[in-house]
């Protein structure tokens, strides 16, 4: 076999090696057991079809921790089916439909609009980490970023984002 034939051979075995562990976003979560309320959440809510989808999708998503710092009872109430368009707009908070890894963060703050909500956050880069600043004048702490799925990037928060008042960006 020639050099450039087992050279294409690989190529082509490494590609499909790759497709073959393509996860979307919801797989991920799905086999993360830190992200397990996020998953009963966006299952819920009716989303995980979406962030199933093809994408582009940046999500920041809370842990587990994150949601039992909710005061006593708030997951149980906003899991009920007559809650799910507050649950969606909740999750709905924590997505944008661009991929942003973290090195498109420029040093600074930043306004984004998630698409797909109506309020805002404050994204603050810097030597100490990333930030991001909810409606409700408190800010979550990115932990682990990029985290790469094949219809977008995971960034893990160790706070749930709560729309409200638009956070000062500075």
């Amino acid at each position: 076999m020639s050099k450039s034939l087992l050279a294409s051979a690989l190529t082509a075995a490494t590609l499909a090696a790759s497709a073959a562990n393509a996860q979307t976003i919801v797989d991920i979560a799905a086999g993360d057991e830190r992200f397990s309320t996020l998953v009963a959440a966006v299952t819920a809510a009716g989303l995980a079809e979406t962030l199933s989808g093809p994408g582009p999708f940046t999500v920041f998503a809370p842990v587990n921790d994150a949601f039992a710092a909710l005061p006593e009872g708030t997951v149980e109430t906003l899991l009920q089916p007559e809650n799910q368009g507050q649950l969606t707009d909740i999750l709905l908070y924590h997505v944008d439909d661009r991929e942003l890894t973290s090195d498109m963060l420029p040093t600074g703050s930043i306004t984004i609009r998630p698409a797909l909500a109506s309020a805002r956050l404050c994204v603050t880069a810097g030597s100490s980490g990333v930030s991001i600043a909810d409606g409700s004048g408190s800010a979550a702490n990115v932990v682990i970023a990029d985290i790469e799925a094949e219809n977008g990037v995971i960034h893990v928060i160790d706070k749930v984002l709560l729309p409200g008042d638009r956070p000062a960006c500075h």
